[in-house]
């Protein structure tokens, strides 16, 4: 049976309607009490509103979270810039676990690059991480890699939900699910969607399950128009840096 995951889109801690899907997809996948199990999650400022909150507060999920500015032992926030070149050593420095039940990925720029670099070497059950739906679902762009790179208030920023299609299908993952506003996409590891015999409305298919962007008044209901107009590369391009 196919499920539609726009029906649970809820709001407790996350910024968009995050918390009412990983709800729905902890329910859809573990039949335990989903005690002894790990979150990881970067770009969550204070804290306070982010998508793993709930997993740590509602259902006692130990987990890391990072961030560039912000650091608070109390939750296991720590204070670190993420490149590709450091992610891994990241997560080795904090005891990562080879399998990490859900990543959360929001860095506002380097998004693809990092997520490369954790999935050559670690394995998701579910994978949360925002696109840039100023591009359309037929649309192959990434930002060009900056280690130094950030957001500056444009659209220039992370990659395409067609570009993350492809890093997820490479290693695995299925698209299930972009959420109503167009900022996150949701993945499910395979092996969990085989042997759980999972099946999500459009899962895959990148034109149906992409939302427009709605939060700004930028093209495609995006971020202001970059105005340097600075280029992007493509999937096959990004994956040999």
């Amino acid at each position: 049976m196919s499920m539609e995951l726009s029906l649970f889109e809820s709001k407790k801690y996350s910024q968009n309607g995050e918390d009412g899907i990983i709800k729905k997809l902890l329910e859809l996948i573990y039949d335990d009490d989903n005690n002894n199990k790990y979150y990881v999650e970067f770009g969550v400022e204070n804290g306070n509103e982010c998508n793993t909150r709930i997993l740590r507060e509602d259902f006692n999920w130990n987990g890391l979270q990072m961030d560039g500015t912000y650091e608070n032992n109390d939750i296991n926030l720590k204070r670190e810039f993420i490149t590709k070149e450091n992610i891994v050593d990241l997560f080795k420095k904090y005891n990562i676990p080879a399998i990490i039940n859900l990543l959360s990925v929001d860095i506002d720029f380097n998004d693809f690059y990092c997520l490369k670099e954790i999935l050559s070497n670690y394995k998701c059950d579910i994978i949360i991480c925002e696109y840039n739906a100023t591009h359309l679902p037929s649309e192959d762009k990434i930002v060009i890699y900056d280690p130094n790179g950030g957001w500056e208030n444009t659209n220039y920023f992370g990659a395409s939900l067609f570009s993350l299609y492809k890093l997820g299908n490479k290693y695995n993952y299925s698209l299930i699910y972009c959420n109503e506003n167009g900022i996150n996409c949701f993945f499910i590891h395979n092996d969990i969607i085989n042997s759980r015999q999972l099946y999500f409305n459009d899962m895959n298919n990148v034109e149906k399950i992409y939302k427009k962007a709605g939060y700004s008044d930028g093209p495609n209901g995006g971020h202001p128009q970059d105005p340097y107009n600075r280029p992007y590369i493509n999937y096959e391009e990004a994956i040999k840096i």
